[in-house]
């Protein structure tokens, strides 16, 4: 097996990788081609079927493991593979395990974490909301423990949800330390929530991809359904408090354009927001800088409005 972050420019392989998307295309001659993205635990890596119709290419499609036989180059300063023959494969000749990107951290330590802080959450409504999801329901805990927070950008692999709320969680254990015009169970329990929604909105792997519910309601709005779900199995859950916790879930991506139905408009929901865009956007640069082995700078990115490169260590 030859993971995708071992591969080097001028390298010629052959190897099985899932084809996470296929795309037919036109040259500007009106040549046709297809634009791939292949995937294996490692990462992606964007290849090219410049004769789809040769002898070489059979017949696939998207979510397949492929083999693929074909060179590595180097075009705008990232890999990609021009591909030569194609080759369906049988479900003995892979391993389900080398195509799941994963997190590097453990997910049972994570949750143990997260559980930590819900123990610290002493609103008895706020703690039973919690308990809900995250104590008493198994089927909810194990996808939440392996699901992932985003289709790419950042924490785009399985265990990537669980880490990123435990991130997020820990930015607002700061700031609740530092403001005290913070109510910290409410912080807490928001932190918590905030991407719950994303259980449903992507499917699990190797697919993860948008569900038809987070196509068309996205999992801000997942996320309050849910937590209206809990709250009418809690009894005389006080209401002005579901609300304020929503509110929190509704603003927490700050701006009306970046998907939020609401600007924050409690001091809670605009650190909630603090917390998820600086994880995020830290996580994003991560992934940007992983296996770049240079300071040299790495061109504009859109995301960030920048060129960027890592920093010069020792001068």
């Amino acid at each position: 097996m030859r993971y995708i972050n071992t591969l080097h420019e001028g390298e010629t392989i052959r190897n099985v990788y899932l084809c996470k998307v296929k795309r037919s295309a036109e040259t500007r001659n009106g040549k046709p081609y297809d634009n791939l993205i292949l995937q294996d635990k490692t990462g992606t890596l964007d290849g090219k079927v410049w004769d789809p119709n040769s002898g070489g290419i059979a017949d696939y499609d998207e979510m397949d493991f492929i083999e693929v036989y074909g060179e590595v180059i180097n075009y705008n300063s990232n890999l990609q593979l021009n591909v030569k023959q194609i080759r369906k494969v049988s479900e003995d000749e892979y391993s389900p395990a080398d195509y799941m990107p994963t997190t590097t951290k453990n997910p049972e330590k994570m949750y143990q974490a997260l559980l930590g802080y819900i123990k610290k959450v002493e609103n008895p409504y706020l703690r039973l909301i919690l308990e809900y999801y995250f104590v008493k329901d198994e089927k909810f805990i194990k996808k939440f423990k392996s699901h992932s927070a985003a289709k790419s950008v950042h924490h785009g692999f399985s265990g990537g949800l669980l880490e990123h709320t435990l991130s997020v969680v820990r930015f607002c254990e700061y700031m609740a330390g530092a403001y005290p015009i913070l109510n910290q169970d409410l912080l807490y329990t928001a932190a918590i929530f905030h991407d719950i929604g994303k259980v449903k909105e992507l499917s699990s792997f190797p697919a993860n991809d948008y569900t038809d519910d987070g196509q068309l309601l996205g999992h801000i709005v997942i996320g309050v359904e849910m937590i209206s779900d809990a709250v009418r199995t809690i009894p005389d859950f006080p209401e002005r408090l579901a609300s304020e916790l929503k509110h929190c879930i509704v603003a927490h991506h700050g701006e009306l354009e970046y998907g939020s139905p609401k600007k924050p408009a409690l001091a809670e929901a605009l650190a909630l927001n603090f917390a998820d865009c600086a994880d995020a956007k830290m996580q994003t640069l991560t992934e940007i800088f992983k296996d770049k082995n240079t300071n040299d700078w790495l061109g504009y990115n859109r995301l960030f409005e920048s060129n960027l490169r890592k920093t010069t260590i020792g001068g």
